[in-house]
């Protein structure tokens, strides 16, 4: 006999997040996480709301006949994956209809001029940069599925070559170190970065070529090699300092760029802002086409990167600050903007700066729907039209949703 809080579910239809929805007798609807549309599981509630709960599952009781047998042994208790358990040509399909019912429900798009999404080159060993916890033990792993506790692994199919073997080679027991990164780039050229609370670094023997840092609260040491890192995109290489954030699969991030660049018009006497621009991933293809370039970015790391690399340009301006300080002090006249904010996505200050300066042509790049969607609503209500939304598969075996979008303005604000 099932205890008070376990249900059997019928479940219905995926949702945002890596879950499937169903119900419970209540009539309430229940999330579960790695289930499929159609199956029949029981599960145990984790979390209880008026309208709404969420569940674990504990059993499939009847599966779906598209279930696979996930890859990873740590599938369901890491928490970096949620559709290993679903062949990858129907995970696109499944992000793609995601993405259209998020810009549905939130932005009221009836019919969202949705493009086919692009995958991923690579469902398997994409990423070029990862995140290790550390377990009380010290040993690597990575956050439990709704949990801030660490799961030792012994594997991940997520990761480049280059770091599947860096991150074994890892030895840091007896440490101050709380959180390990660990990068690549397609020649082999690893950094490894340090996270820790105390001002001194730990002691470090490495038989294997890396570079390391040490970042912590009394700044950053260089404890091999560089503190950065050179990613190549297009053929246009990009120094990415231990503390910037850089596109964790290039060969997405590289269709990403070419597609911003066959959507724009003629650039020649265009001026162009880039807000929350980075290292100036678009910036630095932008630059050589456009009258006049304007970065925006808050990580100082960032800014200096983003200044090297656009050094040769002499028509390239970058302000440092947060864009919801920088935009509503700008009063000039911007030809296109392409903004790409955290998963958040636009702070309110920034978004109104943006209607006031009212470009004709915003390129929207967004890593969560859920905001894009509340986002886009605000921007049609300000008097855009929504043109065109691309989406790019950046997270394969996640549940996580990349895409860029093209917003018209043809008002004489």
């Amino acid at each position: 006999m099932p205890y008070a809080n376990e249900y059997t579910v019928e479940l219905t239809s995926f949702v945002y997040g890596g879950e499937c929805m169903g119900r419970l007798p209540d009539g309430r609807a229940v999330f579960i996480p790695y289930t499929l549309p159609g199956e029949r599981v029981r599960a145990r509630l984790v979390e209880e709301k008026p309208h709404f709960a969420r569940a674990a599952l504990l059993e499939v009781l009847s599966p779906a006949p598209q279930r696979m047998t996930p890859r990873c042994p740590h599938f369901t208790v890491c928490g970096g994956c949620h559709y290993q358990h679903l062949d990858y040509t129907q995970q696109v399909t499944v992000k793609e209809e995601i993405l259209r019912q998020q810009l549905q429900r939130i932005a009221g798009i009836a019919n969202p001029p949705l493009m086919a999404m692009q995958p991923s080159p690579q469902a398997w060993n994409y990423r070029n940069s990862a995140q290790f916890h550390l377990t009380p033990r010290g040993k690597l792993g990575f956050q439990a599925a709704g949990s801030h506790d660490v799961v030792e692994i012994g594997e991940c199919h997520l990761l480049d070559a280059w770091l599947e073997d860096a991150w074994r080679s890892l030895d840091i027991e007896g440490t101050d170190i709380h959180l390990v990164e660990t990068r690549c780039n397609a020649a082999g050229d690893v950094l490894v970065i340090l996270h820790g609370n105390e001002a001194q670094p730990p002691s470090l023997y490495l038989d294997i070529p890396f570079s390391v840092v040490h970042i912590s609260p009394y700044g950053e040491v260089i404890l091999a090699g560089e503190n950065h890192l050179a990613q190549v995109v297009a053929d246009r290489s990009f120094s990415v300092s231990a503390a910037s954030f850089f596109q964790i699969n290039t060969p997405q991030a590289e269709a990403m760029v070419s597609f911003v660049l066959a959507c724009l018009p003629d650039l020649g006497g265009a001026s162009v802002m880039d807000v929350y621009c980075g290292v100036g991933l678009f910036s630095a293809f932008l630059a050589p086409q456009a009258h006049r370039v304007i970065g925006i970015e808050s990580s100082p790391s960032a800014c200096l990167d983003f200044a090297i690399n656009l050094n040769e340009f002499d028509n390239v301006v970058l302000y440092e600050g947060a864009a919801e300080r920088i935009l509503p002090a700008l009063n000039e006249h911007i030809d296109i903007v392409i903004v790409d904010p955290p998963r958040s996505g636009l702070a309110s200050k920034a978004l109104n700066a943006l209607l006031n300066l009212s470009p004709p042509l915003l390129v929207y790049v967004s890593c969560d729907p859920s905001t894009l969607a509340r986002d886009a609503k605000r921007l049609l209500a300000g008097g855009y039209h929504l043109q065109q939304v691309q989406p790019f598969d950046m997270f394969p075996q996640t549940h996580h949703i990349e895409s860029i979008s093209l917003f018209e303005c043809f008002s004489d604000r």
